[in-house]
Parts: C-alpha cells; structure tokens; sequence
C-alpha cells in the first residue's frame, strides 16, 4: 500500500464552491471550507484575499448555489435539515452576520433568480406537489404560484427588464422531451402577491396549468422527445440563449423572440452547453469531448475565440449577472487531474486570463497526485465506449472500477479527491461513461432509459474484463465502486457479475426500485418513469432489475455507506438490503459485509467530517477485504 497522502489532510483541503460576484463588482461571494467547515466568504477580486463572515449559521454541505441579493447587501443560500434537501430560502447580512430566512415551505425549494428591482425573487417548490414556479415579493412577504404543471418546472430566470420569465417543461406525451416557455409578468403579476400563497408554509392548488394572468408560449425549437434548456436572456431581452439536443449532440442557440428565428453557434459535433450572453455579446459555452471540459466563447459574429482554457475541466462562474465583473472580465475556473480548482479572470476582448485564487494544498504535495489518460473500450455489443483511467504505478495493480452517478452525468479528467485517495493506497481506477451518460449525445445519453440494469451495467463489467487483461493489472483482484446510481450499479453489479468482482463499495445507492418510487419527490418520481416507465404497467421489469431481487447471488464482501437522512435515495433502500443480505442470503454483518448508516446525513455531503468518516470507512474496509501489496 503506497499511502504517501495523509487521509485526513487530503480529505480536509480547503475548496471554494459557488463564486458569485457582487452586484458592483467590489467582492465575489463563496462557500469555504478552510476553517474545517463550510463558512460564506468573500474575496477581494484584486487581491484574491478571502474574508470569513458567517459563523456556523450557514449549512455544513455546499451542495447548492447561492446568489447576491440586487442591492449586495445580502447573499441568499438554501438550508435544510441534516442533508434532508427540504430547502428554506434564507438571506445572509454580509455586513452584521446574521442569517435570516425568507422563503420556508413544506418541502424542496430552490431559489432560482433574483430580479434586478430587488423586490421580487423567483423559486421552484414542490410544496404543492410537484415542482412548480413561484415569485415572492420582499414587499408584501408573499409568494405567488405562477405555474401549475402536473411535470416539474426547471430552472426560471427574470428577463433584464423584470417583466417576463423563461423556464423548461414538459407537457407533450414523450417523457423525454423538454421545451423552453416565455411568459409575461407585467402587469397581472407582482401587484397581486398579497392575494397569493404566503411563503412560509406555502404551495396553493395544483389544478389547471398556470396562475391565473400568467400565460406562456411555447417556444418550438425542436421535435417532440427532443431537450431544450434556457441558458440565458440577451443583455437587451430580445432573445434567447438557447442549449438544445435535436440534432443528437447538444448545441447552444440564440432565438429571436421576434422572429422565432434561431441562429445556431458552432458545428452540433460535439456536446456544448450554453451558459451566457456577455454585456458586450459574447456566448460562453461548455464543450465535452473525450473527457475534457473546454470554455468555449463565441464573439459578437458567432466565431469561436481561441481561448487559453483547452484542457482538462473549464467553466465560468455565476453567469451574466454574478460572474461578470465592471470591467467586463468573467470569473471563470479550471482544474485538471493533478491540479486543483484554480479561478481566473478572463477578459474575452483580449483573449487574457489573469489569476484570481490559486488552489491551496496545505501539506499535500501535488507532485503525489496520479495523471489520467481518457482511454476506450469495446462493449459487449461493438460500441466504444469511453472511460477516464487513472494509472497506480503499482504492480500488479489491484483495480477500483468506479462508476458515476445520474445517470445524466459524465466523468472528465478533472481533480477528483476520491480518485486520488484511491490511487495514492495502490489502486489503479477506471471511471466508465457507461450509457446513460452525457457528452455523447441524446441517443446515447437515452440508450438507458426502459433498461437500467441492462446494456450500461454491461458496459462496467466490460470495462471491468477490459482492464483486467492488461499485463500490469492484477486481474484477480477486482472492486467495484459507486455512489447514487453509481451505488445501484456497485449493487448490480455484484448480484449479475458475482463471479467478476473481488469487492464492492455502494454508497448511498438504490436496492429495490419500486420502494424507491413510493418515497421519491414528486419530480423525482417524474425522472423514474422517463427512466424506466410507468412501475404500473412495468412491474415486473422494476422489480426485475432491482438488485434486491438478486440478493442471493452476492459473493464478494460488500461496504454499504449511507445517510439517514437521504431524500434521493432513501436509507430504506439501504435497510432493506442489509436485512436481505442476513435473512436470504444468511450472512452476518461484520463477517461477509459491513454496513454503516451516518447520521445527520444525506445523499453524501462536501462537508470536511463527512469526508473524513468515509475516506477512513474506505480505508479500513479495504485494508481488510481487498488489501493492496
């Protein structure tokens, strides 16, 4: 075992989440964990210098976003509780450091804009059920349900002007479409809140499509069972910017709100996300190919500018109104599988990045990190399928095959402090983009849907026979590892490929599909049925495909992680395999498998404590079962 990585440091590097710049530019807002816990901060965007003002009364976990009140005064952020995700909106005084709450419901809540007035926030809750649209006035105190959907709403942004919204639903009969829809606030909406739902403890009816007054159109992009996903308003709320899938890989757009008309930007050859529209017209977008994450920038004319960031994982920060500072420069970050996050400030009229904040390593050298090399493999059925592959040095190496979750997900080569952790105790690790995942495409990204279980868990013990061969690899010795619905595979993948797999690791992961439906969210149950159908009218194949069915076939010794309080995956689902694996399979917890629930928990966290329970259940779990020479 090499071991050169103190665990507890590595787990404890300090990381910055969710930059936002103020509204006057003078200080970027973030989360930050250099104090052991996750604190708000704020940056000189000058100096880089970094100033705690929150005190323990923000949430542990920076697992969501936070945004600048219009006046920078404030700094809203989402609370809930012990990890549950039944978020409250609450604003942060940056000044006195007092957190107070302003939008408490009965269930998940997100705030996704801030108007430009101030007055006025928009958020999606799914206190009414499902997940709809909602405005709060700071005014009257009062929200507004302004959608009634029976599918859930994604996103919403204000337009410069304050007086439409943009937002994504569903209402054709394909579970896998998704179209954009623009409605119009003024003057029906804003003046009435105080007839509306209060906030706290609200939600309104769920009857009809939309608020009374409130009347969306549709904007027809693509086909039915196609994705079209609001990135942004145009500075002057024209158009726009547009991420759509009709032409199999995504591409990003601005539609003309005038015309109808949609001028597309770059070749649709690879899959590109749109982000925003600069002041000054710039497009920033996100390119995935073949692990790899690029800033791209269009400039006023649609041409590609030849931007500094090309390898590893790029992006920009925040967006039109929170990562663009007065000078027109924009927040933007990069990482690379040796490099931790580094944030800079790009001005796109000079093509210059000047760096903001350099990542931190405490004692850690970096020189230990492991470099990663994005590999492919043939499938059981002839598809290529890609994987990003982290090389040990040991030899014969013994192999973690870890698998993402989602499954709308896809892993780059990035910094990633698990795959180090791993790597730095001997193990070689394969990260497979298994189908199902994004960056290749809607056709493979949908290959999943109606077969969980099937062709893309093929694919990881594809992956797993592929690697084994190699004459550097010790092909008997085999773990499979996962979170999310990387867990359901780890699972899986013990139960279907028992005779290929030494170890399994399952964190927070899903065990029997039909219970896991009965406790989901009402948008989550939504995302099931696109998965996998209707469970109704495809009972057998949920119960079929759900690794509890399979129990009996588990061979190899299995780590099961999993928060109490995880509303993507509940602990039940946890529960109910520990008690399959004594009563029908007959083993005994503490001999052929562990088990162990962490408290005040849910669907993992990027809390410093959390981080460290785990990393030392990994490293004792694999000290003992799967030991690296």
């Amino acid at each position: 075992m090499s071991d050169t990585i103190p665990l507890e440091e590595l787990a404890s590097l300090p990381s910055l989440h969710h930059l936002r710049v103020s509204p006057d530019g003078d200080r970027v807002a973030c989360f930050y964990d250099g104090s052991g816990r996750n604190e708000l901060c704020l940056i000189d965007p000058e100096t880089g210098d970094l100033t705690q003002v929150s005190d323990g009364n923000v949430p542990r976990d920076a697992k969501f976003p936070i945004q600048w009140s219009a006046d920078g005064e404030s700094v809203y952020f989402h609370r809930d509780q012990g990890g549950d995700e039944q978020n409250d909106v609450y604003a942060f005084d940056v000044d006195d450091g007092e957190a107070r709450p302003v939008v408490e419901n009965d269930g998940q809540t997100f705030l996704v804009d801030v108007a430009s007035d101030g007055r006025r926030l928009l958020y999606t809750t799914d206190a009414g059920d499902q997940m709809n649209l909602y405005l709060y006035d700071h005014d009257a105190g009062e929200s507004t349900q302004l959608t009634r959907y029976d599918r859930p709403v994604y996103g919403g942004q204000f337009s410069p002007d304050g007086n439409h919204v943009a937002y994504v639903t569903n209402e054709r009969d394909d579970l896998e479409n998704r179209d954009a829809y623009v409605a119009s606030l003024a003057p029906t909406v804003g003046d009435r809140a105080a007839g509306g739902n209060r906030a706290a403890g609200g939600g309104g009816s769920t009857d009809g499509d939309t608020a009374d007054g409130f009347e969306p159109r549709r904007l027809d992009v693509s086909s039915e069972g196609r994705e079209t996903w609001v990135s942004d308003w145009t500075p002057d709320g024209d158009a726009l910017l547009l991420t759509d899938n009709e032409t199999n890989f995504q591409r990003c757009g601005l539609y003309d709100l005038a015309t109808d008309e949609v001028t597309w930007l770059g070749d649709a050859a690879a899959d590109e996300t749109g982000h925003f529209v600069h002041p000054d017209g710039y497009v920033f977008a996100e390119r995935t190919t073949e692990g790899t994450q690029r800033l791209v920038v269009y400039d006023r004319d649609g041409a590609e500018l030849a931007t500094p960031f090309t390898d590893g994982v790029a992006w920009s920060e925040g967006g039109r109104r929170a990562g663009v500072f007065p000078d027109g420069s924009v927040l933007t970050g990069q990482n690379a599988p040796t490099t931790r996050d580094t944030y800079y400030r790009y001005d796109p009229a000079a093509d210059e990045a000047t760096v903001l904040r350099e990542p931190e390593y405490g004692d850690v050298d970096p020189a230990a990190f492991a470099d990663a090399e994005y590999v492919t493999y043939e499938s059981t059925d002839g598809t290529d399928v890609g994987a990003v592959l982290y090389d040990s040095g040991a030899r014969p190496s013994p192999v973690v095959v870890a698998v993402h979750g989602g499954p709308r997900y896809d892993v780059k080569k990035g910094f990633d402090e698990r795959t180090q952790f791993l790597v730095d105790r001997g193990y070689s690790v394969l990260w497979p983009n298994f189908r199902g995942s994004t960056g290749r495409g809607r056709e493979f990204k949908n290959a999943i849907h109606g077969d969980w279980g099937g062709q893309e868990q093929a694919d990881v013990a594809a992956g797993a026979r592929w690697i084994a061969e190699k004459e550097w690899v010790d092909g008997d010795n085999l773990a499979v590892f996962g979170g999310s619905f990387g867990g359901y595979s780890a699972y899986w993948q013990l139960v279907r490929y028992p005779d290929l797999w030494d170890a399994g690791i399952a964190s927070v992961g899903i065990t029997d599909l039909p219970a896991l439906f009965e406790e989901s969210m009402a948008h989550f149950k939504t995302n099931l049925r696109e998965q996998m159908g209707d469970p109704e009218e495809n009972a057998d194949l949920w119960r079929e495909r759900s690794p509890i069915t399979h129990v009996e076939a588990i061979e190899a010794p299995l780590l099961m992680l999993h928060g109490v309080n995880d509303p993507r995956c509940p602990i039940s689902q946890a529960r109910l395999f520990r008690d399959a694996l004594v009563e029908r399979r007959g083993w005994t917890e503490g001999e052929e498998f562990e088990y162990h629930e962490l408290g005040d928990e849910g669907h993992a966290s990027t809390d410093v404590g959390y981080k460290i329970r785990v990393f030392h259940e990994l490293a004792d779990f694999l000290d003992e079962r799967f030991p690296a020479e």
